[in-house]
């Protein structure tokens, strides 16, 4: 990693407006280079290799020239927590303006699950569903609980990630009654070599997320390996992150799915303002603020301690 970007480093903390997936402050590290601003945002838990590819996201945004944009602005869906209060709900929705399409975190408990689908469907009824299960459902749990969503709620435009493992996914297509899609994300993007995964008969779609994947250049070859239709989704990073996330979607040829990208809306205070006009974020250039959001030095040094053990990784 380049001297110079590792002292162009900017750690910051950003509050979310509700509990999302545990984290109620979100901790990134920015790097400055020739061509803008990288994300490093591996969530805290994660080890040095798993933070490998977002590192090399962060390196290639700082440092590589952005390729040619097929489109100026993205369409995305909303992102709703798993959240059991009404009025939460109803908020979180309203920060989507314009949006047609919201992914619902569930996995947890089946009557709870179906209570914030059917909020969700009551407040925005000709709104696209999709759900979010984070693998943490059994085959046998899969196949009786989106029997039960089908049955309550409706149709679903895709089930992402119902099951841990590609052997389940592949066995859950098999056990399906009502044919659900399939969405793959970290059955992807945790594989040691994502490309080396065989996804035929599992999964349906693929989840690219630009981070995770280390980078855009490395997530269009993954989607060209798997010849799958791609969703372009988020890490829960600051503006930097989505960003770049937006570029590589504006990148792809083919892109029939609403992204998630929209996540900066679930964040009480970013770096910049990337607003949802008529459900799509438009593609400009910004430099993002820090007043008021830079961690103390405690927490730099462990950042910088982080991706200085991260960076050996990648050049040894």
């Amino acid at each position: 990693m380049d001297q110079s970007l590792l002292e162009s480093m900017r750690v910051i903390a950003l509050p979310t407006k509700t509990n999302f997936r545990g984290i109620n402050l979100r901790e990134v590290a920015l790097f400055h280079g020739e061509y803008g601003w990288g994300e490093f945002s591996p969530f805290l838990e994660y080890d040095f290799q798993e933070c490998v590819p977002w590192l090399m996201s962060a390196i290639e945004a700082a440092s590589q020239p952005r390729p040619k944009l097929l489109r100026t602005s993205i369409r995305v869906n909303g992102t709703i927590p798993a959240l059991d209060d009404k009025s939460e709900i109803e908020k979180i929705i309203e920060s989507f303006p314009g949006v047609e399409t919201f992914k619902i975190k569930v996995g947890d408990n089946l009557q709870a699950d179906l209570v914030r689908l059917a909020r969700v469907k009551s407040l925005r009824p000709k709104a696209r569903l999709r759900i979010d299960v984070n693998g943490n459902w059994t085959v046998s749990q899969a196949v009786t609980h989106l029997r039960a969503i089908f049955e309550n709620v409706g149709p679903l435009e895709y089930v992402e990630q119902p099951c841990a493992t590609i052997e389940e996914l592949r066995e859950l297509k098999e056990k399906l009654i009502t044919k659900i899609p399939i969405a793959g994300d970290e059955v992807v993007r945790k594989a040691v070599d994502p490309f080396a995964i065989n996804l035929n008969g599992a999964v349906d779609i693929v989840m690219l997320k630009v981070a995770p994947l280390g980078g855009i250049a490395r997530a269009r070859r993954l989607a060209e390996h798997h010849k799958l239709p791609v969703v372009v989704s988020s890490a829960l990073e600051s503006a930097v992150g989505i960003h770049y996330g937006l570029t590589l979607a504006a990148t792809l040829k083919d892109l029939e799915f609403d992204c998630g990208l929209g996540t900066g809306s679930l964040l009480a205070a970013d770096v910049a303002h990337l607003p949802i006009e008529n459900g799509a974020i438009c593609i400009t250039n910004f430099e993002p603020h820090f007043n008021g959001y830079e961690v103390a030095p405690d927490r730099f040094n462990w950042w910088k301690n982080r991706v200085m053990k991260t960076a050996e990784l990648i050049n040894g």
